[in-house]
């Protein structure tokens, strides 16, 4: 399938993205369903370990929430209330992110824009900064950098701000990557690797035998397997691929955002900024990315005025030099969100692995999730930063259904 300009998250797709059309062959070692970052960063890593791979993605690579992002890593700013339990392995993805980096660039010869000049937390008037001071606690009583700012020292690390900012946080140790050229990354290391990615095919049942799944059944035939790895996204929760008794509980949030251009007339960011109502990214292609609302609506395509409304205003309300940037490009995207907002990396049956819901920190968590499931595979067991997040921390589906 070609990526289809007129549609808004093919825009994301850097110009260094390779296609690399392949037909579905008869087996693979690793069978893996998604060709998002997870299946990618996945695939790539096994086939660095001699394995032979194949990628099954129902649509285009990166087209549900890979491209859609914004490329956060940032377990300071993202933290909140109800999220220690992820912390742990938030802060070890970040730790493996400049050796995933380094093997990535050289072995597709892409910059992936690695950034590092860490996240501003915003506050407006006098009830955001009380919410940021609780913030800020939390982050200190969980052992994260972070550094309160008045509204001058904000001002004097951002200076195109409004006056109207009142306090911030500096977490120096968040960075980011742009998701589009981290996507084209995987692809040309994937291919590189000896990975089989096919695009346009819709995986319509797991083959089992004696209990075991040994392989696909898909819109362009059938591969068999040793493994099967389940990294669908948002679509991992859908009726009808797992039966009823392994079924995940992962739903699709919808985000929009945009892209912005900026000259030297308006200026731009040095670091990501955070509101209460949006984040803002600058990269190094001249972009300013604006993101995103949060909807649970299901899988309702397109972007929408009230979606592009709020962005620009959030960002608007703090950053006004918006208003000369001209918009170049808006799009949606679905996050792949469990019931508590984390992974699920497990074995689910003989021969079938899951690593899907990662919420909004697919970006952060690829390295240690791609390192974790590389590691089940070799060696039979999850590392010890991965083992609590196992699709066994949730009730039955029928148990949730009637609580």
């Amino acid at each position: 399938m070609e990526p289809n300009p007129t549609r808004p998250i093919d825009l994301r797709r850097s110009p260094a993205t390779p296609r690399a059309p392949s037909a579905l062959p008869a087996r693979s070692d690793v069978a893996i369903v998604g060709g998002g970052l997870i299946g990618l960063s996945m695939a790539w890593r096994l086939a660095q370990g001699g394995r032979s791979v194949t990628v099954v993605e129902r649509e285009t690579v990166g087209a549900g929430a890979s491209l859609a992002a914004t490329g956060m890593l940032a377990p300071a700013a993202e933290h909140e209330p109800g999220s220690d339990p992820l912390l742990p392995l938030a802060l070890e993805s970040l730790s493996r992110w400049p050796g995933f980096r380094d093997d990535l660039q050289a072995a597709s010869g892409v910059d992936i824009d690695y950034r590092q000049e860490g996240t501003l937390v915003l506050a407006i008037g006098r009830d955001e900064v009380d919410r940021l001071r609780f913030r800020h606690d939390l982050q200190i009583r969980s052992g994260l950098d972070a550094t309160w700012l008045s509204g001058p020292q904000v001002r004097a690390r951002e200076p195109a701000l409004r006056p109207a900012v009142t306090a911030g946080l500096f977490c120096p140790r968040d960075h980011q990557v742009d998701p589009s050229r981290v996507m084209a990354a995987l692809i040309r290391a994937c291919v590189a690797a000896g990975v089989t990615i096919v695009e346009a095919c819709p995986v319509e049942a797991l083959d089992w035998e004696a209990g075991r799944v040994t392989g696909l059944s898909t819109g362009q035939g059938r591969i068999a397997a040793g493994t099967v790895i389940l990294a669908a996204g948002a679509w991992s929760g859908q009726a009808g691929l797992l039966p009823e008794a392994l079924a995940l509980p992962v739903r699709p949030l919808k985000g929009q955002s945009l892209a912005l251009r900026t000259t030297a007339r308006t200026g731009t960011l040095s670091h990501m900024v955070w509101t209460e109502q949006v984040h803002m990214a600058p990269k190094s292609d001249g972009h300013l990315i604006v993101g995103a609302t949060v909807e649970d609506c299901g899988f309702t395509p397109g972007v929408t005025a009230g979606g592009l409304y709020a962005l620009l205003e959030g960002a608007r309300r703090v950053l006004p030099g918006i208003e000369e940037m001209a918009v170049e490009a808006v799009w949606s995207g679905y996050r792949p969100t469990s019931d508590d907002d984390a992974p699920i990396i497990d074995t689910l049956a003989p021969g079938l692995v899951v690593a899907t819901g990662h919420h909004r920190n697919g970006y952060l968590l690829a390295p240690a999730t791609a390192d974790a499931v590389a590691a089940l595979l070799t060696e039979g067991a999850l590392p010890d930063y991965a083992r609590a997040f196992g699709r066994a921390r949730f009730a039955p589906v029928s148990k949730r259904a009637t609580a």
